[in-house]
């Protein structure tokens, strides 16, 4: 009997993958594999700090301010990114952001001044990061409205995966030369790029969206959408907080709850485990049941517990942290992919890049600001206060979420 149970358990479960991951098109397909691509060679940057620490000798507090001009940069390659999109479309903007950020991380590489390493670095970033509003208005063409957050999803599980990938290679990489990072983080780059050429061009790929020549006049700005702006800001403090567990939580997890390096790597990858396994079939399970604002604030509000159970009774260190990093995960699989699906439904498509871009903006600028502010309270106030603001902060945005506007109805 239990065998019987387990074989139809096994097949409920097999149907389940298969109907989470059917009816995508084959240019959501592609870009997730353009991204898988693209992220497997992200070494750079995750090992920026150490590069210049140890290679250079350079003081952290300098290190520092070359990661800041990095996320002002990612801020500035947002914002043209998104003005690129409207004018010339998605493709376009992606291949180019691909060739010119792949070749600067290659001369980067090359830069040995304190000085130029500044400069190229901003200027990566800017060409870098004008990738991002070109591929997230991409998935949301190649989609259809009914499947759209999961196309987000299969996205993010490509970027996923890639970190993993490019984090490992990269330790092992820098364990023999650091230079090596940059020739395969832009190598990797430049992959993508004829990937992307083979795959999605214009005159490769029928379904790819071709400008007109003639300027089209966008109606329904982004920047005069108050509920969408309103919406920008709720993201921004959710990613300073969301940030905190790629930056003071391992710390934590050393430093208060004395937990071995291994077992915090371990305790990380569970993480991007999660994701991998249930992502895609939670999305499909929930996808068009409710608003995607609903949820949304009930990831956040997830998050908001996973934070506050950092400050709970250690009976044991182990056990809360694992607790704490699957309800956090939980979190991050609601929130995220239909913060996706709610900009995209407030667009039209003259108008996507102007939303695209500032929701880039809004997690580029967290990524420049929350691990320092993180860090900052952490080290002037203590772990429990930061757990305790984090987890404050989530929880009214949550709130905040819910009092929101479904999108309206737009026209061309």
């Amino acid at each position: 009997m239990r065998s019987i149970i387990f074989v139809m358990m096994y097949h409920h479960a097999i149907s389940l993958y298969k109907k989470a991951y059917g009816g995508l098109s084959a240019g959501t397909w592609w870009l997730s594999l353009v991204m898988l691509v693209n992220r497997s060679g992200t070494m750079v940057i995750p090992f920026m700090t150490m590069y210049l620490t140890q290679h250079y000798g350079v003081t952290i507090d300098k290190a520092g301010f070359v990661m800041s001009l990095f996320g002002l940069g990612a801020v500035a390659g947002s914002l043209l990114g998104g003005k690129l999109v409207d004018r010339i479309g998605y493709y376009y903007v992606q291949l180019f952001a691909l060739i010119f950020g792949g070749t600067m991380f290659i001369i980067l590489g090359q830069v040995h001044t304190y000085k130029g390493i500044c400069i190229c670095t901003f200027i990566l970033a800017v060409l870098n990061e004008s990738f991002r509003p070109a591929n997230t208005v991409a998935i949301a063409h190649y989609s259809k409205e009914q499947n759209r957050t999961r196309s987000y999803s299969l996205n993010r599980l490509s970027i996923n995966l890639g970190w993993a990938v490019g984090g490992a290679l990269g330790g092992i990489i820098a364990s023999f030369n650091y230079n090596l990072l940059f020739w395969v983080d832009g190598i990797t780059n430049l992959l993508a790029a004829c990937l992307l050429y083979l795959t999605l061009s214009p005159t490769r790929n029928a379904a790819t969206e071709v400008k007109t020549k003639n300027k089209v006049e966008i109606k329904n700005s982004a920047y005069k959408d108050r509920t969408y702006l309103s919406f920008v800001v709720l993201v921004f403090f959710f990613a300073i907080c969301f940030f905190q567990l790629f930056t003071t939580i391992p710390v934590f997890f050393k430093e208060n709850f004395h937990l071995t390096v291994l077992f915090i790597g371990i305790i990380m990858a569970l993480n991007g485990l999660i994701i991998a396994l249930f992502e895609m079939i939670t999305i499909f399970s929930l996808e068009g049941k409710r608003p995607s604002l609903h949820f949304i604030s009930s990831g956040v509000l997830l998050v908001s517990a996973a934070f506050l159970l950092l400050n709970f009774p250690r009976a044991s260190y182990g056990f809360i942290a694992v607790l704490s990093m699957v309800i956090l995960t939980f979190g991050e699989i609601l929130a995220m992919p239909f913060m996706n699906a709610y900009w995209i439904g407030r667009t039209v498509q003259n108008n996507r890049g102007q939303y695209a871009a500032l929701y880039s903006v809004a997690w580029a600028s967290a990524q420049t600001i929350g691990p320092y502010a993180g860090a900052l309270v952490a080290d002037h106030h203590g772990y429990k206060t930061l757990w305790f603001v984090v987890s404050a902060v989530c929880f009214l945005l949550a709130f905040f979420y819910r009092r929101l506007h479904s999108p309206p109805v737009l026209s061309v």
